[in-house]
């Protein structure tokens, strides 16, 4: 039987993130708390492992913005997907390759590094990639 070749770098992981804009953000996120039983802080997070690689700790952070954050950047949509990847760089150059909109900002943090692209409908989406296992910085969430 062949050996699988290991999948090309720039590879999406998983769902790093949910959120929402709300026009009464602490409203809705003592919905959340007292409906679905989150948390009641500004983001909730979901530790979990992949079946491939138990060792690896990810997390899904779920967070409620105000209704004009500028976070969202230009898109029309009140929620943004964050994306977990294996190597932003890899991903953005095969992305710009394929004449994908990239944000050219790009954030640079202790629990990872950002990027945002934007759908054909105009919807924001966040990439993460976390910072290296091994690496003296965390993964377990966003404070933005």
């Amino acid at each position: 039987m062949p050996t699988p070749q290991p999948a090309a770098p720039g590879r999406i992981l998983g769902i790093g993130g949910i959120f929402f804009q709300s026009a009464s953000p602490e409203a809705l996120r003592s919905w959340y708390s007292a409906h679905l039983g989150f948390g009641a802080g500004e983001a909730v997070t979901f530790p979990w492992r992949t079946a491939d690689s138990s060792a690896a700790e990810h997390c899904t952070v779920w967070s409620v913005f105000p209704e004009k954050s500028p976070y969202f950047g230009s898109s029309p949509a009140p929620f943004m997907i964050n994306y977990i990847v294996d190597d932003l760089d890899a991903l953005l150059a095969r992305l710009a390759s394929e004449n994908v909109s990239i944000d050219p900002k790009r954030e640079d943090h202790e629990y990872g590094r950002f990027a945002w692209i934007t759908d054909p409908d105009g919807n924001r989406i966040e990439l993460w990639q976390p910072p290296q296992p091994g690496s003296s910085t965390h993964t377990s969430g966003s404070d933005r």
